[in-house]
């Protein structure tokens, strides 16, 4: 996917940051908002996350295993 081993690493930097405010967006819905709200917001969000895990970070993972935080092994 990605070769150059700096810009591998500014990616995965990003998706984890990406990963962890898109979680703080889903707790936030979860107190706020009504449960129908939060379970469409939870499965939106689901979707979005599984797609950068999928189609981004696990490519680069492939590439790059180092980079592979011990949480997602």
């Amino acid at each position: 996917m990605i070769q150059a081993e700096n810009v591998a690493r500014e990616i995965n930097s990003l998706m984890l940051e990406y990963g962890a405010k898109l979680d703080a967006s889903v707790a936030l819905v979860k107190t706020q908002c009504s449960a129908k709200e939060f379970a469409n917001y939870q499965k939106a969000v689901g979707t979005v996350m599984a797609d950068m895990l999928l189609e981004v970070m696990n490519p680069l993972y492939e590439q790059h295993p180092d980079l592979k935080p011990d949480e997602l092994s």
